[in-house]
This record gives structure tokens, sequence and C-alpha cells, in this order.
């Protein structure tokens, strides 16, 4: 039977209806992937393009070179993030880059074009790991970064690397290990970072450790090398990871940096954001002091510079930012990594969660008795980013805001890129953990857990300082479920906390007012905002 006209038009208007909360529905309830957002794009797009929100940049200038801390003449179309992150990020004064910090760079962009990759001064430099000794004497030296650890630790210890080869005039060659040239653009005009694949020792890079006999550390415990020296090794291992011992620890004393200029080769491992402890080198202290007044900075800097997403992981990063992150008026970002987690989400992490966000105004409270009706026109809205392995806390956040209206009247949508609880592929795994990092660092506030080298890299990426979950002891949920970080350097988790003088133990805020230690481990120390100085 066919229906009449009216009856027609009542089914049609019923369905119109009903469309925003069918559609709020699937917006709460589904966990988008970074793979569907891909195929989304373009439905987002369409959806609610007039109403103004704060994640909108298009109307702000575009100054796609960051105020000079990056450089024209490069292949837009190579490394698309390079020159189009400017516009999904707010543009923040405070963090520009000091102009010294910008005349030193385009200095070792010239070094290293001079003495990178298949140049004639790289191969001269080459030939003495062949020989195995140099007199000390070589127009150019090199930090060659073995590739090590997990992505975020690659992250922090790539910008801890370029910045001590900027601060010793040495050029910095990156072991592509695996994965690296597909995840990070070439950061450098007209050359490469990538070390060659027919460096001499590179069959050496994965037996390297801290009994190595190259090792710096085994070599001063066991007396085989010292400044009286006439010749010195070709290439000295340094071994800066977590279990690093008393004699590696002594690679931040001026005395032994003295003793490795004369080596033209340094290879290093490390899992650890060390920039903290290059600060509190005296010999570095009035050139570290020039680059950067503001000492909070460091990482933003170095990583805005260096850490580039190729094609590829723009793309994902792009299609869900642009899916479901862009219409939104407000944007928080939560990174959550639980040590001790299991199966299931622990229900004290949720309730964390909830508190510091409610109690920061982050999240507002629901009305517990009320279910949600269809929102009204012109709502503000909030879309929240959640990562985590465990995709049980996301659901049980989202379950929260989706049985029940808030008070304040905002719509709160939740999303999760990936949820590997195991991983499937470890190539693509980094694809999509780097996407996620991103991600969180375009968010216009983070929450971020303890110890997480994750969150550190997001937090320095964006900007900002973010509000910090305090770790639970022996599984108890803390008093306080957060707190503001002090800046937004990552912290250097495995400090040496020695005394090159004395031969001591010292306590680091003793020696240098912006080195703290970190709120999220007292046995980690950070560089802190606030010191602001010039020294000539």
């Amino acid at each position: 039977m066919v229906p009449s006209n009216v009856n027609f038009r009542k089914v049609m208007a019923a369905c119109l209806v009903a469309l925003p909360v069918l559609i709020t529905f699937s917006v709460i309830y589904r966990t988008p992937s970074i793979a569907e957002a891909m195929d989304l794009q373009d439905k987002a797009d369409q959806i609610d393009q007039q109403r103004p929100h704060s994640g909108d940049y298009s109307s702000q200038p575009d100054d796609k070179l960051l105020r000079g801390l990056l450089v024209p003449g490069f292949n837009e179309g190579s490394c698309l993030s390079r020159y189009q992150a400017a516009s999904y990020r707010k543009p923040v004064s405070y963090h520009e880059a000091s102009s010294y910090l910008l005349s030193r760079l385009r200095r070792y962009e010239d070094l290293h074009k001079r003495c990178g990759p298949y140049t004639k001064l790289y191969d001269k430099t080459a030939k003495l790991l062949i020989s195995g000794r140099s007199s000390g004497a070589t127009e150019c030296k090199y930090v060659v970064w073995a590739s090590y650890s997990d992505l975020p630790d690659k992250m922090l210890t790539l910008a801890s690397a370029f910045l001590y080869a900027l601060i010793t005039n040495r050029v910095l060659l990156v072991d592509r290990g695996h994965d690296v040239a597909d995840l990070f653009c070439e950061p450098f005009p007209n050359t490469s970072w990538l070390l060659p694949m027919d460096f001499p020792i590179l069959n050496q890079f994965k037996s390297l450790g801290r009994n190595s006999s190259s090792c710096y550390g085994n070599m001063l415990r066991n007396g085989d090398i010292n400044h009286s020296q006439e010749t010195f090794p070709s290439f000295l291992y340094l071994h800066l990871a977590h279990d690093y011992g008393d004699h590696d620890k002594m690679f931040f004393c001026d005395h032994d940096q003295a003793l490795l200029a004369k080596v033209p080769w340094l290879v290093m491992k490390a899992d650890n954001y060390f920039v903290p402890s290059l600060f509190l080198i005296p010999l570095f202290e009035r050139e570290l002091g020039n680059l950067f007044p503001v000492k909070g900075t460091v990482f933003h800097q170095l990583g805005q510079y260096l850490l580039h997403p190729t094609n590829k992981v723009w793309g994902l990063i792009t299609s869900y930012y642009q899916a479901y992150l862009a219409k939104a008026d407000e944007t928080l970002g939560i990174q959550i990594k639980v040590f001790d987690d299991g199966p299931e989400p622990l229900p004290r992490v949720i309730d964390q969660i909830l508190a510091c966000t409610r109690e920061s105004k982050l999240l507002p409270e629901v009305k517990k008795q009320e279910s949600i009706i269809a929102p009204a026109k012109n709502q503000k809205t909030k879309a929240v980013l959640v990562t985590a392995s465990n995709s049980g806390y996301y659901e049980s956040l989202r379950n929260v805001y989706w049985e029940h209206p808030t008070v304040t009247g905002e719509v709160i949508g939740f999303f999760q890129p990936s949820h590997e609880e195991h991983r499937k592929n470890e190539d693509m795994h980094n694809f999509k953990l780097w996407a996620e990092i991103y991600l969180l660092s375009l968010t216009d506030t983070l929450v971020t857990s303890p110890w997480s080298t994750m969150g550190y890299v997001a937090q320095g990426l964006a900007g900002l300082n973010p509000l910090i979950l305090y770790k639970p002891e022996d599984q108890q949920a803390p008093d306080e479920p957060c707190r503001w970080g002090m800046s937004m350097e990552p912290c250097f988790l495995a400090p040496p906390l020695y005394d090159c003088h004395s031969k001591m133990k010292a306590e680091t805020n003793s020696v240098q007012p912006y080195v703290r230690r970190c709120e999220d481990t007292s046995k980690g120390v950070k560089l802190v905002d606030g010191i602001s100085d010039d020294i000539s």
C-alpha cells in the first residue's frame, strides 16, 4: 500500500527531527580510527562549515617559516608538514626563537652541507675509521645517533643529540634503523642527515654497549684514554642510556668534553632527554644561555625545527584532525600511560582523570539524573582526544558523557585514533604512534601521564604546560589528582646528579636555578621557565 502524501510528509519530518540525535549518538558512541578518518574527511568538510570555532586558525597569519626557525627552499611537496604545520597551531609569540638560535641554525646548515654525507670532507674523515686512530685535527667532526629504544625516546634523543652537535660544532648523522626515514622528513636543506648505508662501522652498532671496548666510560675505567695521548681513537661510543655507569656519566663534565673534542667520530646511544644536564656543563653555559634565553622552550624549538612528519604520517594526522577535531570550539588531549595496566581499565585511573579535568574546569560535571536529548543549536562543543593502549579508558570516559547531559550544556565528544593492545606490525605501529603524538600536540590543553615520554614529546611540540597526573603510590589513588607542569620541557628521567669538581653527588637545583626536580618523579630533572638571561 502506497502511503498518502500527508503520511509521507510526517515520516520525513520525524526523520529530520531525529537526525541530529543520530549524528550525535554516532559521533560519541563509535571509536573512530585513523584509517576511518581518511574516508570521512570529505564528509566532515561539508558539515557545519559556517560555524566559527577555536580550532580554525585559517584566518590567522600563516607564518609557515615559524618566524625564521625554518628556511624556504625545500621542495614543499616532498614534505607537506614542514610548511603546513603552522596553519594547524595557534601562533604564540612567547615561544619565538631567539635571534642567536636562528643565526646558529643557519651556520649549522652551512656546516652540514659542507661536511654531510657524500662530500669530500665526509669521505676524508670516514677513512679515519678504517685506520682506527686520529691526531685530533680534522676539519669536520661528527655525532652519529644510533637508532635505539621506542619512538618517543628516539624523538627526545634526536633533539638532545642535535643540540649537542650544535654547541660542539659537530655534524649530526642519523642511523636510519628500520623506519626513521619513513617517519621523519629531512630537516636540513640541500643535504641529508641520514647516515650512509656504507658507513665503515655501521655493522658494529647493534653490539655497542656499556662494556664495549670502544665505550668511553669503559675506556676511562680501564685507563685506556687520557689527555696526554698523541693520537686518539677515530671513534668513541657514548653510552647515555638509562643503565649507564658512573664513568659513562663523566660525559657531562668539562674535563671530559675537552677530551671528547679531540675525537672526530662520536657514536651515541641514548633513551633519555639529556638536555638539562648539558645546561649544567660550565663549558657550554654561555652558548646555551644565548641560544635559549627562556630555558623552558628548548625542546619546543628543536622539535619544531627537526621533527617533521613524512607525507604518509601527515596524511593520517590531517585526515583525522579535519574529520574529528577541526570543527570543535575547544579541544582537549588526554594521554594515558599506565605502567601496571592489565586487560581491563583501572577504575582508579578513570576516577583520577575525571577528578583532574573537572577540578581544572577542563570538563564539566554531568546531570546524572537526566538523559541526553536532542542538543540545541549553537551549543558549545569540545572534542576530547584520548590516547591509551587499552581502549577501555576511552570507552569509560566516553560513556560518562554519552549517557548524561552536562551541567553547562556543552556537547562533549570523545575520540581515540588507535588502540593496539598488541603490536601486529611494528612499522605501522610507529606510523600510528607518531600520528597520535602529533594530534595530541594540536589540542588546546593537555593532560599527560607521569613518566611518559609520549606525553613529554606532545607537550613540547605543542608548546603547552600540561596538567600532569600524579603517579599512584601502592596502587592507591593520590590525594591530588594532578598538577600543572612547571614548563613544557621533557623530564630527564635518569640524570647523573654528580658534581664533576667535588666528584660527589649534588643537588641539581643548587647548581643552576633553571634546572629543577621533575613534577612526576623526584629522580628526574627538567628545565623550567621564568629564568631569562643573555650571557654575553
